[in-house]
C-alpha cells in the first residue's frame, strides 16, 4: 500500500471518528480512537513515535514525537483547536523531513466539520503515486 492509498483510509477514518465523537475533546482522546479505527481498517499504527534529530553530526534522541505513524509511511499530527495555523503546517513538514517521510496529515478535530480540519502536507511525494 502506498502513501496515497493509506492517506485515503486515514481521511475516511478521521471523518468517521469526528462524526461519532464530534468536536471539542482532548487530542489524546482522538488519538486513541483514531488509532483503533485505523487498526480496524487493517493498518499498522504506532503512536507517540520518537523521531531523533541529527544536529552537527550528533543524534539527539529527544527530538519530537509523531502523534501517529501509519504503516511506517504516513505521519499524522492531531489537533483539537479552533483553527490550523501556518505554524502547524510548517511543524508537520519539518517532522516529515526529519523522519524521512513523504506524506503527512494535520487533522484538526476542533472543527465543526472534519473536512475543513484536514490538511495534506507532502515532502517530495510525486503527484499521483
Amino acid at each position: 500500500m502506498n502513501e496515497n492509498e493509506i492517506g485515503r483510509l486515514v481521511v475516511d477514518a478521521a471523518v468517521a471518528v469526528h462524526r461519532e465523537l464530534g468536536p471539542g475533546l482532548l487530542e489524546s482522546v482522538y488519538e486513541a480512537v483514531l488509532a483503533d479505527e485505523l487498526v480496524q481498517r487493517g493498518l499498522a499504527v504506532a503512536w507517540q513515535v520518537m523521531v531523533p534529530i541529527s544536529y552537527k553530526g550528533k543524534q539527539i534522541d529527544d527530538g519530537y514525537r509523531a502523534d501517529i505513524v501509519v504503516n511506517d509511511l504516513v505521519v499524522l499530527e492531531l489537533k483539537s483547536i479552533e483553527a490550523i495555523r501556518d505554524v502547524h503546517k510548517k511543524q508537520l513538514l519539518t517532522y516529515l523531513k526529519l523522519g524521512g517521510k513523504k506524506l503527512g496529515f494535520l487533522l484538526n478535530f476542533g472543527e465543526a466539520v472534519m473536512k475543513k480540519g484536514i490538511v495534506r502536507i507532502v515532502n517530495g511525494l510525486p503527484e499521483g503515486t
